[in-house]
């Protein structure tokens, strides 16, 4: 079951890799994928900074979305679609954060 309670965060781990990879962001990659690395160490540092990565991944499709929707405004486009999914997305970034809080992940991590 500690997979599935993973789940969520490797799945906006990779959701945030290929969002650099489209914009050739080879750095954001990069890290996106560390934090897969992150998800599989049972140490309690890796815990906060899996929670962290995540909330800035977070905060990074934020400014995606902002700056993408005022891009189709400003070319009078459709953008509620794209609103709505990438502030799906976002959400769902935020809430595997959260995850960490969960006893098994707490366990599994050995956080207090």
């Amino acid at each position: 079951m500690t997979f599935l309670a993973l789940l969520a965060p490797a799945l906006s781990a990779l959701f945030l890799a290929a969002h650099f990879l489209r914009a050739g962001q080879w750095a954001g990659v990069a890290a996106a994928l560390a934090l897969l690395a992150v998800l599989a160490v049972p140490r309690p540092w890796a815990a906060r900074a899996a929670q962290a990565a995540l909330l800035l991944g977070a905060v990074e499709w934020l400014r995606t979305l902002v700056q993408l929707v005022a891009e189709r405004r400003e070319a009078h486009a459709a953008y509620t679609r794209l609103a709505v999914i990438l502030g799906a997305v976002a959400l769902l970034t935020v809430l595997s954060a959260t995850v960490f809080g969960s006893r098994r992940l707490r366990e599994r991590f050995r956080v207090r």
